[in-house]
């Protein structure tokens, strides 16, 4: 399946973004052995980190190709993970667990994680929404200590998202 001329120009103004603040280029594939291979398959995905060889990441047509989908799943490729697996995310939020949908609780599991000196960012646009899996539409995931706090909102990559990169992969 072909891709529109406006999913294409989401797609490259992702790609470009990086361009832009960080010293990260996608470019065009010519011989690579390992590379990035865009494309729709059924969701939104992407490996964390490099796997070798084709790497797909999948941007399904008519609900993934939109500008903060592809960062977020390119972050991905880069080897994010999202902001609430972090190692210190229990200061941050508390996530409630019965809440969740059976089967789905991995997406919560909470890793060691390298944080590259940087605080918890509630505008990542690695950060899951309020009622990310909910089962019940309750939330599944609440700030602390303030739970006005928006979360899962972000449409573009935050500040801080943009300085990770630059710390993993700029020096």
């Amino acid at each position: 399946m072909s891709i529109s001329i406006r999913e294409k120009q989401i797609i490259q103004g992702a790609l470009y973004s990086f361009a832009n603040t960080t010293c990260i280029r996608f470019i065009p594939r010519y011989r690579q052995q390992d590379y990035l291979h865009i494309k729709s398959e059924s969701g939104c995905y992407s490996f964390v980190g490099r796997r070798g060889g084709e790497q797909v990441v999948s941007l399904q047509r008519f609900g993934c190709v939109y500008h903060g989908v592809v960062q977020h799943e390119l972050l991905h490729a880069l080897g994010f993970k999202h902001e609430q697996t972090r190692s210190d995310r229990d200061v941050h939020v508390r996530i409630l667990y019965q809440n969740i949908i059976h089967g789905m609780e991995h997406n919560f599991q909470k890793f060691q994680t390298n944080n590259l000196g940087t605080p918890y960012d509630y505008n990542s646009i690695m950060h899951y929404g309020r009622y990310a899996f909910s089962k019940n539409t309750e939330p599944t995931i609440i700030p602390i200590p303030n739970n006005n706090v928006a979360i899962g909102r972000a449409t573009e990559m935050s500040r801080v998202d943009f300085q990770r990169v630059n710390k993993l992969y700029c020096g």
